[in-house]
């Protein structure tokens, strides 16, 4: 190997070294991806060149034994190392669709736990007409990017796939001996897009609920019912509802964007916890009266906790809010507390309900999420508070949890870090 080969193969896998320790996903996928072009087409030349292996085969034979250390195969190591360390899956095919080089990614796309792809045709690992399509236009000396690959395995995955000609000693793409394609996983991106459409979707219908009642009572007030002293105070009131909705609605998805951004500040400090529990009780007293729910505090007056007390009141009182909205007549809300094994605080709030559906359980802190969507409308219930609830949990290092029985009732627990934990944290 030249002096020149090896110091581009150095180059090269030093420059992927530091790609792959970028924080962006997306600068490091695409920049990673435009290396590895140029990195692997060095490689790919000994199996698609012969003559050229030939004459490298010869000047390395001829070169003195100190010209051709040691350091020249570690080089090679290193480079190896660090494509196989990428996410990208990286695949050379000759010009007879032969696999002739290709990376531990690679191997995982195509779900190869043992064996090499090398020496395999490309029809023998995959039926993907997108696949073998774009690496046959390669092959015809055109390049191909932005074809999209999807894989059903034990899971969905999706792929960005660009396929790029590797051209003979002539230089020309028309002859093309090869074609190195490289597959960008964007599953996460895809996801990250459907969560955006689906939350645009929600947003919109949230929106569009309120708005079609303001505007329907509105013209019946202006088709004369406004005359109507009783009639006309019974829309404003219904008016002022759906518009309140709008705002709390709009204040909710602000307040958990910037949860989620991690823009929300959350001290930590020690404190009592019967006090909280107790204010959020009292404000929440009138709702419980009129659905006749008994609320128990049966928090020791001397369990501490270690939290941001705002954002914790503010925790139990969606937690709260919604145990007295969904539970039966004349139920109870109790809410209590325990240590755990490994001296975290958990803050369990129950209802005595009619329970959650297990198939609904896993899903129930997604955003705008709801088991009863009619009923939570009803209740004037949003879809927000269990997904803020979940973030501002995180946010103490913490988690909430949820376990529910038909017939008998939910329980919500808060999980909260020990003491130093947070403490640490903040410094």
């Amino acid at each position: 190997m030249s002096k020149r080969k090896a110091l581009l193969i150095s180059a090269t896998a030093f420059a992927l070294a530091l790609v792959l320790l970028l924080p962006s996903f997306t600068a490091r996928v695409f920049t990673a991806a435009l290396l590895a072009l140029g990195g692997a087409a060095l490689i790919v030349r000994a199996f698609t060149n012969k003559a050229a292996n030939e004459q490298l085969q010869q000047a390395d034979a001829d070169l003195p034994d100190e010209e051709a250390p040691a350091d020249t195969f570690a080089l090679g190591k290193l480079f190896e190392a660090t494509m196989n360390g990428m996410r990208e899956g990286l695949l050379v095919v000759d010009k007879d669709m032969k696999v002739v080089a290709s990376n531990t990614a690679a191997h995982r796309l195509f779900n190869l736990s043992r064996g090499k792809l090398n020496t395999q045709r490309l029809t023998e690992l995959t039926r993907n007409r997108a696949i073998y399509s774009a690496f046959l236009d390669a092959l015809k000396g055109t390049e191909r990017s932005g074809v999209k690959v999807e894989t059903h395995g034990p899971e969905r995955l999706v792929f960005d796939l660009r396929v790029v000609p590797l051209s003979g000693s002539n230089g020309k793409r028309d002859s093309a001996q090869g074609a190195l394609g490289v597959f960008i996983d964007v599953t996460r991106l895809e996801r990250l897009e459907q969560v955006r459409q689906e939350f645009l979707s929600n947003v919109s219908h949230e929106l569009r609920t309120p708005l079609t009642a303001i505007l329907a009572f509105i013209e019946t007030l202006e088709a004369g019912a406004i005359d109507d002293k009783e009639a006309s105070q019974r829309f404003l009131s219904i008016i002022r509802r759906n518009a309140t909705r709008m705002h709390d609605l709009i204040d909710d998805i602000l307040e958990l964007s910037q949860i989620e951004a991690g823009n929300v500040p959350v001290k930590t400090e020690e404190f009592e916890l019967a006090p909280v529990v107790n204010d959020v009780l009292a404000s929440l007293a009138t709702k419980a009266e009129a659905q006749g729910i008994m609320l128990r505090n049966d928090v020791a007056v001397d369990v501490m906790v270690c939290a941001d007390a705002r954002r914790l009141e503010q925790m139990l009182t969606n937690l709260i809010e919604n145990a007295i909205k969904f539970n039966r007549e004349s139920g109870t809300v109790t809410i209590s507390h325990e240590a755990a094994p490994d001296q975290r605080s958990r803050i369990i709030v129950e209802d005595s309900g009619e329970g959650i559906p297990a198939q609904h359980l896993e899903r129930l802190f997604e955003r705008f999420y709801r088991v009863d969507r009619a009923r939570s409308r009803d209740m004037g219930g949003i879809g927000l508070g269990l997904a803020i609830v979940k973030h501002l949990a995180r946010a103490h290092g913490g988690e909430v949890s949820v376990t529910s029985e038909l017939g008998k009732g939910s329980a919500f627990t808060i999980e909260l870090p020990p003491a130093q934990l947070p403490k640490l944290l903040d410094d």
